[in-house]
């Protein structure tokens, strides 16, 4: 019977990782919505599956321990240590969340943003993803933060909020001309992954989506290139999620990566 409960125990803690794998690639394939694969499976139904596991593992860990002879502690402690690891990485992400403001809207330039183009907003519209909204709005008057939850932000503007949260997203100057900043700017769009929509370099602009591993999330990117006052180039960038009401930093840190690269790669030619 312990041996059971361990085996038992054991299978069922390494399922759970295939069963997240293919909730999450259940949305990228488009076999069901996001709503079903990361709100249902992942977060209504596997959450309490691990507390089930460790529970299962810790009983079949503590009867195969108590007495002779002590078989299957092994496998009982394979199904404790997998659900304790993945809830240690949970409560990681949720620690690291709880410092970033639940927005999925990001501008290097807040009071004069890159604008997506009719196709992009088409594309957002087909999926009813996140409305875009203007970085002036001020987050009480968004739908989405509506209640007392967030009343901390609500007297600021959309971008303020963004702009508080990430000091390093802004405008990057370079000395090259907008042309050649317009053309590395495509070639590090298709360096980071990016799937470009739109390059238009006589008017500075390039459009791409960003698509994430597992769930296959999209978030759309704007870059606009335009001469600055010396004689080189401001580059302004603006990435936006198609759905959810936080990104967990996302869009922040994928302009602050693109905006190293492209530096780099702008210097070299």
């Amino acid at each position: 019977m312990r041996l059971m409960l361990a085996r038992a125990s054991m299978a069922i803690s390494l399922f759970l990782p295939v069963y997240f794998m293919v909730a999450a690639l259940g949305v990228k394939f488009g076999l069901w919505t996001w709503q079903v694969g990361l709100m249902t499976m992942t977060l209504q139904f596997g959450l309490p599956l691990f507390g089930v596991s460790l529970i299962l593992g810790l009983v079949a860990l503590i009867t195969s321990l108590v007495r002779k002879p002590r078989t299957g502690w092994r496998m009982a402690l394979v199904g404790v240590l997998v659900p304790v690891v993945a809830l240690g990485f949970l409560a990681t992400v949720q620690l690291r969340s709880s410092g970033i403001p639940p927005i999925h809207d990001v501008a290097t330039d807040i009071v004069d943003p890159p604008v997506f183009s009719t196709a992009v907003m088409s594309a957002r519209q087909a999926v009813q993803a996140n409305p875009v909204e203007a970085m002036t709005a001020s987050m009480g008057s968004l739908k989405a933060y509506q209640g007392p939850a967030f009343a901390g932000i609500a007297g600021k503007t959309l971008g303020q909020v963004g702009h508080d949260a990430y000091p390093a997203v802004r405008p990057l100057t370079l000395a090259a001309a907008p042309a050649k900043v317009a053309a590395a700017a495509e070639a590090e769009a298709k360096a980071q992954g990016w799937k470009v929509v739109t390059s238009d370099p006589a008017a500075g602009v390039v459009e791409a989506t960003a698509e994430t591993f597992w769930f296959g999330f999209k978030d759309d990117v704007a870059v606009r290139i335009r001469p600055s006052a010396t004689g080189g180039s401001v580059v302004d960038v603006r990435s936006t999620s198609r759905v959810g009401l936080s990104d967990l930093g996302a869009n922040a840190k994928r302009i602050e990566a693109f905006l190293a690269a492209l530096k780099v790669r702008a210097a070299a030619g």
